[in-house]
């Protein structure tokens, strides 16, 4: 890979979940006078058009990165998908958003989990691509805060009833729902507790005005579903 001046700035692409972590990623990318975010890339379900993880609906994904002033590079994975057939379609697409994007660097929103980490770094230490984790290891009580008082809201999309109540689905990620956790929950959610949908911060130049849908318990999980509110 072509090596870039030292006056010119990073191109970092974003691995984008939909989620608070990410969202703030983004904004302290944006806050590096170093960096240009160049795109965001995120996967979803191809046969329900959902956000891998989260079950976000593909058109909230696509608000969001209008919403960011950034192009919102889309990857379709089959249903059910093996770990082999992630990494090949993961490949492809890095390979197809380099040539396209030119970046140097792919950030990510880790928060302090080694072995996801380690992954990451395993799958992609021949693309001579850089790998940023611009919250790695900053304490996520102190994270959470820093967002919220950041002026970063999210609602949470999707929850694990066996770590927290299921109530909590379709909340607002705010103060409120911190002292509702369960001490053994994370305050980040980072080992899997919950996941979250960010719909106004810093980081965007408009809010995405949504409303909570139906609640409904799938495959061991509780998932809201946020919809666009309508006539915004």
């Amino acid at each position: 890979m072509m090596k870039r001046a030292d006056t010119e700035k990073k191109r970092v692409l974003l691995s984008w979940s939909s989620g608070k972590d990410s969202a703030w990623t983004l904004y302290q990318l944006q806050q590096d006078p170093t960096v240009e975010v160049v795109g965001l890339l995120t996967t979803f379900n191809s046969q329900f058009k959902r956000s891998a993880i989260h079950g976000v609906r593909q058109q909230l994904l696509r608000r969001q990165a209008q919403a960011a002033e950034l192009p919102l590079i889309e990857i379709p994975l089959p249903w059910p998908c093996s770990n082999e057939q992630y990494e090949s379609i993961m490949a492809t697409a890095l390979d197809k958003a380099s040539a396209q994007l030119h970046m140097d660097a792919v950030a990510f929103g880790d928060l302090y989990l080694e072995d996801i980490r380690h992954y990451r770094e395993q799958q992609m230490a021949t693309t001579g691509l850089e790998l940023l984790f611009p919250l790695w290891q900053i304490p996520t009580d102190q994270l959470a805060r820093q967002m919220i008082d950041g002026g970063l809201k999210a609602a949470i999309t999707c929850l694990d009833p066996r770590l927290m109540p299921e109530q909590l689905a379709g909340c607002q990620y705010n103060d409120a729902l911190l002292n509702k956790l369960p001490e053994t929950v994370d305050p980040c959610g980072e080992e899997g507790e919950f996941h979250t949908f960010a719909w106004d911060g810093p980081m965007f130049a408009q809010p995405i005005d949504i409303r909570v849908g139906e609640v409904v318990n799938r495959d061991g999980f509780v998932y809201a579903d946020l919809l666009v509110e309508e006539g915004k």
